[in-house]
Parts: C-alpha cells; sequence; structure tokens
C-alpha cells in the first residue's frame, strides 16, 4: 500500500499538519498553493460527512446539508475510494481530524488512524511547548510517523 499524504485538522478546520510522501501531482498543478490545497480538502471531508449524515436511513431527525454536526451525532464515513486512491478519514471526539490518501487498493485503516492519533497525542499534545490547537512541526512526530507508514503491509 502506498501512501501519497496526510492532513491533520483541528476541530475549527485549522490544517495543522501536513506531510507528503509520494504524490505524483504537483499542489501547483491541482489547487494551486498548499494552503488552497489543505481548505479544499477540509472542504470534501466537510461536504461528505454532512451528506453521509444528511442521508443516513437510521437517524429520523435529519440534519439540513452544511449544517453544523456535534461530533457522534448521526453516522459518519470513514473512507471513499476513487480510481486513483483512496481517501481515509478519522474523527475523534475533540474534534480533531485525520485525512490519509492512499493508492485506491488500500484496506480498512481506521486501526491505523487511530495508532496515528495515538502518536499526535504523545509526541505533540503531550509536549509542553506546543500550543493546542496551532500548526505543528515536530521532528519527533514526523520520523514515528515515517516509522509507522513504512512498516504497514504493502
Amino acid at each position: 500500500m502506498g501512501c501519497f499524504n496526510i492532513y491533520i485538522y483541528n476541530r475549527q478546520g485549522t490544517c495543522l499538519y501536513y506531510y507528503e510522501w509520494s504524490r505524483p501531482k504537483s499542489v501547483k498543478q491541482g489547487a494551486g498553493t498548499p494552503a488552497d490545497d489543505q481548505k479544499m480538502m477540509f472542504g470534501l471531508f466537510f461536504s461528505l460527512k454532512t451528506f453521509a449524515a444528511a442521508m443516513d436511513p437510521r437517524t429520523e431527525s435529519k440534519s439540513q446539508l452544511g449544517a453544523p454536526l456535534r461530533i457522534g451525532d448521526s453516522c459518519t464515513f470513514q473512507s471513499f475510494r476513487t480510481n486513483n486512491y483512496k481517501l481515509h478519514f478519522l474523527e475523534s471526539p475533540s474534534g480533531f481530524k485525520i485525512v490519509l490518501n492512499t493508492d485506491a487498493n488500500a484496506g480498512d485503516l481506521r486501526d491505523n488512524l487511530s495508532y496515528i492519533y495515538g502518536l499526535y497525542v504523545e509526541y505533540v499534545m503531550k509536549n509542553p511547548l506546543y500550543t493546542p490547537g496551532e500548526p505543528f512541526r515536530c521532528d519527533l512526530f514526523t520520523w514515528q510517523l515515517q516509522q509507522y507508514v513504512k512498516s504497514l503491509p504493502t
């Protein structure tokens, strides 16, 4: 399994962290700037999340499309696949969001995203120099993330 890139967002939609392993098409060929790319990714999964909740056949009271959802309300999506890639999504109870793009043949990575969340808590949140909710650059977190991604089965 090949990992392309990862985005980490806070509950307000600010991209706290971005890392790229292999991205065949550069940001300049797509969104234009890294900031635009991060905003477009947030908009994509926000829209998918609200759409999944609005279409949930098991919930009687449905929220309107685009209405903010409380975390844990209704159903949520975990991934979607195109012919070129698969987007994996995890949202923690605190509103922290991880988006991982992999090749299209990747399986269910919910446990892997939970492990990455644990790395974030261990190496970023427990760092006394980190201001919660702010973008970060933590070499130890990046190194641990790289080692973990390398260990994933291909």
